[in-house]
């Protein structure tokens, strides 16, 4: 099959071009940097374009839609609705399925575990969006217009996951430069991880199983959750190091926030830090028999991930 993944080159990515590469896939790889792939097509385009997203897809099996925005609530406004309805269009017209690699924004704050059965109460703007577009994607396979998948993930952490990850911004990077660690509001709580080769292994086996489609999935994370506390002690273990960290109060992130505009964007997503976060995968870890890595085992691979990409103690 010929898999099409729009905004390639992030840290799902790369390795679900991995996993495909392995299985003898057909890969086309679209961005706007044309990021290039041993072994896969690589094609430039602005999927804020109908035309070009049609181009992209055509001649295609399976087209996953990866793209991830800049965090700026004005960009998701003006973009994600337009980028959904292009992607929808184009893959009807190309008789593609598509799978959107989602978060969980659009849940809100939860009392409880998120199942796929949790209904959307999005609490901030962010929220919104996501919620208006996954509405877009299952009003057209509720009609039966396309075969598609919302596949749903909680915060990346794992080989690849660098620059947009919180757990690789304020824990990996910071330990692995013999800096104390920081962790967002209170450590105590318990925060769902989803490990990016865990994600990235599920979209293929969702991609290959035909009764997996026009349905959402929690991709397979490892349940129960962690704290804070237990994330940071773990990657302090596997590096010979103290468990020190620091907490970023809410205080600090409105103060920051008035001076950065990326910063003043996570304010509004607190609410996912300052209770427990718990993101149930349990209905595709049974489905698929499929046991995700344990939170040990993730972060000794994503240590070893980070110091053969060079960034070591």
């Amino acid at each position: 099959m010929r898999h099409t993944l729009l905004g390639a080159g992030g840290s799902i990515g790369i390795p679900l071009v991995n996993e495909l590469l392995k299985a003898n896939e057909q890969v086309r790889l679209v961005s706007r940097s044309g990021h290039t792939m041993q072994g896969a097509e690589s094609h430039n385009a602005d999927i804020t374009s109908y035309e070009e997203v049609l181009n992209s897809v055509k001649d295609s099996d399976v087209v996953y839609l990866l793209a991830g925005l800049k965090y700026d609530i004005r960009v998701w406004r003006e973009q994600w609705p337009k980028i959904m309805q292009n992607t929808i269009d184009a893959c009807k017209r190309a008789n593609a399925k598509l799978i959107f690699l989602d978060n969980n924004y659009a849940y809100g704050r939860v009392n409880g575990k998120m199942t796929e059965d949790t209904p959307y109460n999005p609490c901030s703007n962010k929220g919104e969006v996501r919620a208006k577009i996954a509405a877009q994607l299952e009003n057209e396979y509720k009609q039966n217009n396309l075969d598609a998948i919302i596949a749903r993930a909680a915060d990346f952490y794992g080989p690849y996951a660098t620059t947009n990850s919180v757990p690789f911004l304020m824990v990996f990077d910071r330990m692995l430069k013999g800096q104390k660690a920081q962790w967002m509001m209170n450590a105590d709580k318990i925060h769902t991880f989803s490990y990016t080769l865990d994600c990235a292994k599920g979209l293929k086996i969702l991609a290959d199983k035909k009764e997996s489609f026009n349905r959402t999935w929690h991709l397979p994370s490892f349940n129960p959750p962690i704290n804070g506390k237990s994330f940071i002690r773990l990657v302090a273990d596997e590096l010979g190091m103290k468990a020190d960290y620091s907490i970023m109060k809410k205080w600090m992130l409105n103060l920051a926030g008035l001076f950065n505009r990326t910063v003043n964007e996570v304010v509004e997503m607190l609410y996912q830090v300052e209770s427990d976060y718990y993101f149930d995968s349990t209905s595709f870890n049974e489905y698929f028999n499929y046991q995700p890595i344990s939170y040990k085992d993730g972060i000794h691979e994503t240590v070893e991930f980070l110091k053969k990409a060079g960034i070591k103690k």
